[in-house]
């Protein structure tokens, strides 16, 4: 399932017109006149937004585009009373269709007054509570949308491989998968010599691979620099590698935690940790470090998540110095990085994942940092096509030890649950 709240942006819409009455003129031509629910503050506003006549047969009788209609309020409650009212349903339907739009009424309104709140793919689950011929009531997350009805159907569809399931399913269970040079950005790359390896779920397999990254852990890596961006301008913030810098250390060694352990040696054990909770629930998992030493740099690991992983998962703990444990955050995308590609079209992708991932460490019980998430200029993130995030499960204080890890990644582990809708 590909719904990963996509329509946040347009809630209040949807919530206002939840209780708004809603009218379709005869013929294809349709409008909405908006009733006293907030949204409009007088009988004057009803029947101001109004739409081109759409049509399914190409002819459009009765109607006229750009009619605008108003009536009075005893005009209009009449004139809904006469609408077919939906027929009771308590069932799960599933969208047989990709791109599907997914409205705030049962009433297609186009152009700048546009009624989508946002779009629907093959696949994807909703709760039916209302039927019509032409739309049907549907509610997902304790909210009421409307989709047309010739667009669900009771039986799940079968789901088109997606790219990443096409690679995975090349490979069998415990393939080594290392970096191919005609991949894009794999000419990034300067330590490429090591492999990932990919482990699949043996039952309820999803078809979903998360690229599971344990940070650090490659030997001779902070000698070596790469590009920080693809289009190689400078970073815009500091970091290990300081603001302004066009190159980046391929792969830095991590930090020590207070009592002495190397960060590496955790983020390894909290990567395995991880890949344990996974592969029971059914999604593959590619380790892109496997041991304590990788000859994969972070150009590297994160291209080959581009193209044999749904997800991709880094896990490191903050070496900030403090005395105290300062909670998880993930390092988010800076807005001085959002025009450039690929970030421009995936850093959305890396901050719902980002966002999944802390709602499942908060169900877990574990401490989240108050300032969540921090901008940062990553190289992970400048050459990411899929989502991707950094996500800091604390700092050199803050406890590592097996329970807490089996906490923390059992948060984790329900993070990525949300962020595939599972």
């Amino acid at each position: 399932m590909r719904y990963k709240n996509p329509y946040k942006r347009k809630l209040h819409i949807a919530a206002a017109l939840s209780g708004a009455a809603i009218l379709s003129l005869q013929g294809c031509g349709t409008y909405t006149v908006i009733g006293d629910t907030g949204l409009a503050a007088s009988a004057e506003d009803q029947g101001e937004l109004q739409t081109e006549a759409e049509c399914t047969d190409g002819t459009c009788p009765d109607t006229t585009e750009g009619e605008i209609l108003s009536q009075s309020p005893e005009e209009f409650k009449a004139f809904e009373k006469s609408e077919p009212e939906f027929e009771s349903r308590d069932e799960t339907v599933y969208v047989q269709k990709d791109e599907v739009n997914v409205r705030s009424g049962p009433v297609i309104i186009t152009g700048e007054s546009s009624n989508v709140v946002f779009t629907a793919n093959t696949g994807d689950e909703f709760r039916r509570t209302g039927y019509r011929d032409d739309f049907s009531r549907v509610v997902k997350d304790d909210l009421v949308f409307y989709i047309s009805s010739d667009y669900l159907s009771v039986n799940k569809p079968e789901m088109p491989e997606t790219e990443a399931e096409a690679e995975s399913s090349s490979y069998e269970d415990g393939a080594e998968i290392g970096l191919d040079s005609s991949w894009k950005y794999a000419d990034f790359s300067a330590i490429n010599s090591g492999k990932a390896v990919l482990y699949k779920a043996q039952s309820d397999r999803k078809g979903i691979t998360v690229a599971v990254n344990a940070g650090h852990g490659t030997s001779g890596g902070s000698s070596v620099k790469t590009w920080c961006h693809p289009d190689k301008t400078p970073k815009v913030t500091g970091g290990t590698t300081s603001a302004g810098s066009t190159k980046a250390v391929a792969v830095s060694t991590g930090m020590n935690f207070n009592d002495g352990t190397p960060e590496a040696k955790v983020t390894l054990k909290a990567a395995k940790m991880l890949k344990d909770k996974l592969l029971p629930k059914g999604y593959d998992v590619l380790m892109l470090r496997d041991g304590d030493d990788v000859q994969l740099d972070n150009v590297a690991r994160t291209v080959i998540a581009n193209n044999a992983a749904d997800c991709h998962i880094a896990i490191h703990w903050d070496g900030d110095g403090l005395s105290s444990d300062k909670g998880c955050f993930y390092m988010s995308t800076p807005d001085g990085l959002k025009s450039m590609e690929p970030v421009a079209s995936n850093w959305q992708k890396h901050h719902a994942l980002g966002d999944s991932l802390i709602s499942g460490l908060k169900e877990s019980g574990a401490k989240i940092w108050g300032s969540n998430p921090l901008p940062m200029d990553l190289t992970q993130t400048s050459f990411s096509t899929v989502a991707s995030v950094d996500i800091e499960l604390g700092n050199q204080a803050s406890d590592h030890s097996d329970s807490t890890l089996d906490r923390l990644t059992e948060g984790l582990s329900r993070g990525v649950d949300i962020y595939f809708g599972q």
